[in-house]
């Protein structure tokens, strides 16, 4: 019977810094063996021969700082022939095999671990073989290898590889990572979870890469799991969690930039656990607004009452409500907001079992009341869930005087969370009432259900903890020095529920000692918590955070630019516009972010470097949809996009955005890698800094696959955590030292 060599590659973890080294036995093989076929399951396709991956499956169980990691991978061999593989796994300098097994193993198997020296020239052999670079994304890493095992024909076979790791810790912070191609042509799926064991009681979980669903089984143990919707997206799973230490927890993450002296920042901060602290959690008044125009007619208004109904049910003894519907006019349940009770929780069902659909839409009336009722106790967290499903019609209709009058007309500062019901709605101005008041808003489209819209907000309204939260940076005494951070966003900070994390972006000028102060009301009493940070561990592996941060800065421009919308005589070509609109390009083309304005950059045929005609494309973006959609379903998804933007703390590397049908797009001709940006042009990957270069750009430098000069950059690159620049397929045009270098892909 005719075998055929495979050999497979998994991305991994680090480890800890002892090793086993176990020879592989040697499985018979034929006289005449074919070249091996190189499969990399955790990195960008390649030819895989006739194995396929089916499945990948990471489980993690960290208890205190130590990680153990378990592997497992599904292979189906779809041929008549028997086929064998073997594992080749890059990791990080620290390893520890626990385990390697195989379905079918006679004996037990085996694996190897290969110094940083001896896997750089298996990673060099494979590139060869496989005429693809793609695995020196990873060089740089320990490489472990694995014996040779069999896939029988028209059978399938489970690997499962176990490791243990000692995590590295910053401070209280402890984080976890497994290297995955950042390719936006890797799409195998992953299914992480994840367990953690402490000693001491876990603040918060943050991961920069994927989205997560944290359960809590107690303050010391949690379950993470990522959701299967986006198993399959690329870049590596990072993790990281603050252990609770006195009463708010915090840690600082920074990437450096020699071009400024300074860098960029994420400041995380976590909360005690409820169920260890029994923390005294602020009180809240909400207030019910609810449109009763006929537009709410039929399902709408049933939906809205019942909504409402459920949110005064879900709130706890010695809170306050209130309810206001309107159309043209507006009637309130209460002068004032109520203290919760049996009764007045029956008289509310009772007021809303009577709320019919009728009349026109007095938006601006409706806020007025809800905005300047007296509050029912000012030690409590004033709230607002405002419904509208239609434009302002009776009464003040621009959106620019209603917006103001809200903003400057909010004595008790109440947080007003909006929803647009339907798409007939103005939504730049639902959404500046919302973000102007520390608050979000929520769209509910076309057969959607309000009743669970609005239950889904107000389920995270739960046990406020820190009430109007402020963030200042002093120097390393605490003391006022202005100037150390800049463009901190977000500016106006939200408060914090039970549950909730505060992410906080900049940018730090100098590489000096700082105490970031967060004040606020603390559950019930006002306190300041105190961190003192330095940059000295700012690393150019925390790429997420430049981008991140670049992220919600273009997301706040954008905002700039609708706003503007509101008043009709705004010309765009007005220079105020236009200072925007180069500014959102410039971040756009060096941080690699698209939006639904932007997404032309990435085109085959834009010429990065030819400023005016991109100004004038972006500028006609920005006219024709940002200024001009104020409502509709093109007005809704721009609301969806700028929302998620300008409060993203994963990264997202298929630059994705709902389009004017609230459909999901991606840009694929632009790849993030590393903390680099590249452009697909002509066949070329083109670095954002070449590509931008106004003038004609000629390769300085010629580098070949295989020669001294390319070790050499290897070598460089590794050194600034960009080895992944040359691990694209095509050729790449790349700026090093301000030289343009051009890698010839591997022939």
């Amino acid at each position: 019977m005719r075998t055929i060599s495979i050999s497979i590659l998994l991305i991994s973890l680090s480890f800890s810094s002892f090793a086993q080294i176990i020879e592989p036995p040697i499985w018979p093989r034929p006289p005449h063996p074919r070249p091996p076929i190189i499969i990399i399951p955790p990195g960008r396709p390649v030819f895989h021969g006739s194995v396929e991956i089916t499945a990948i499956r990471a489980d993690v169980k960290i208890k205190e700082q130590v990680a153990t990691t378990t592997i497992d991978i599904d292979l189906k061999n779809p041929t008549p022939a028997r086929l064998e593989a073997e594992i080749v796994m890059p990791v990080p300098d620290a390893a520890a095999i626990k385990l390697f097994d195989f379905k079918g193993a006679g004996k037990e198997p085996s694996a190897r671990l290969m110094k940083k020296e001896e896997a750089r020239r298996i990673y060099n052999e494979i590139v060869s073989k496989m005429r693809d670079p793609a695995i020196l994304e990873f060089a740089g890493l320990n490489l472990i290898r694995s014996c040779v095992f069999p896939v029988e024909p028209n059978g399938t076979q489970n690997v499962r590889l176990t490791y243990e790791q000692i995590l590295e810790a910053d401070g209280n912070r402890i984080d976890y990572f497994i290297p995955r191609s950042e390719s936006l042509s890797y799409k195998t799926p992953w299914k992480f979870t994840v367990s953690i064991e402490s000693s001491k009681p876990v603040s918060t979980v943050y991961s920069p890469t994927h989205e997560v669903n944290v359960k809590k089984k107690s303050a010391t143990l949690l379950e993470v799991v990522v959701p299967e919707k986006i198993t399959a997206d690329p870049g590596p799973f990072r993790l990281s969690y603050l252990i609770e230490s006195n009463e708010v927890s915090a840690s600082l993450m920074a990437y450096p930039d020699p071009k400024t002296g300074g860098g960029y920042f994420l400041f995380l901060a976590g909360f005690p656990s409820d169920e260890v602290k029994k923390i005294h959690k602020i009180k809240r008044e909400l207030t019910i607004v609810i449109d009763r125009s006929g537009s709410m007619r039929g399902d709408k208004i049933k939906q809205a009452r019942e909504a409402a109904s459920q949110v005064i049910a879900g709130l706890e003894e010695g809170e306050a409500f209130n309810l206001i519907s309107y159309n043209e006019a507006v009637d309130m349940f209460s002068k004032s907001p109520v203290i919760k009770s049996a009764q007045s929780e029956k008289s509310a069902r009772e007021y809303l079992e009577q709320l019919n659909a009728s009349g026109g839409t007095n938006i601006n009336d409706a806020l007025v009341e809800a905005l300047r009722q007296k509050p029912a106790n000012e030690n409590m967290l004033p709230i607002v869930l405002f419904l509208s499903d239609g434009l302002p019609t009776i009464g003040q209709t621009s959106e620019k005087l209603i917006k103001e009058s809200v903003l400057k007309g909010n004595p008790f500062s109440r947080r007003t969370f909006t929803f647009g019901v339907g798409v007939d709605v103005n939504t730049p101005l639902l959404d500046k009432i919302a973000t102007g008041t520390r608050a979000v808003s929520t769209y509910v489209l076309p057969k959607e259900d309000v009743e669970l819209k609005v239950a889904s907000v107000f389920k995270r309204l739960y046990g406020p903890l820190m009430v109007s939260p402020e963030l200042h940076v002093g120097d390393a005494n605490a003391a006022e020095a202005p100037g150390l951070v800049a463009d901190t966003i977000p500016a106006l900070l939200p408060d914090v529920f039970t549950g909730d994390q505060v992410i906080v972006l900049g940018r730090y000028t100098k590489e000096k000692p700082v105490t970031f102060k967060l004040s606020g009301n603390y559950a019930g009493s006002r306190k300041e918590f105190k961190f003192p940070f330095n940059f000295d561990k700012a690393s150019t592996s925390n790429s997420f955070v430049p981008r991140l941060w670049a992220s919600r800065k273009i997301a706040l421009l954008i905002d700039g630019i609708r706003e503007s919308g509101a008043d009709p005589q705004t010309n765009p070509s007005d220079p105020k516009i236009k200072e925007l609109v180069d500014e959102i390009v410039r971040l756009s083309i060096e941080f690699g972010i698209l939006t639904e304005y932007t997404a032309f950059l990435a085109e085959e045929g834009t010429a990065l470097a030819d400023t005016a005609e991109i100004r004038k494309e972006a500028g006609a973006n920005f006219a024709g949809r940002a200024m001009a959609a104020r409502s509709g379903m093109g007005a809704v998804n721009q609301s969806d996009n700028l929302s998620k933007m300008s409060t993203q703390s994963r990264r997202d590397y298929s630059n994705s955005y709902l389009n004017e049908k609230m459909e999901r797009v991606s840009v694929s001709n632009i790849q993030q890698m590393n903390d680099l940006s590249f452009y697909n042009r002509n066949g070329k990957w083109v670095d954002s800094r070449v590509a931008s270069k106004k003038e004609a750009v000629t390769p300085d430098v010629t580098v070949e696959f295989g020669t001294k000069e390319f070790d050499e950059l290897l070598t460089r690159l590794i050194k600034e955590n960009r080895q992944g620049a040359v691990s694209l397929k095509e050729d790449i045009m790349l700026e090093v030292d301000g030289k343009t270098v051009l890698v010839k892909s591997v022939k």
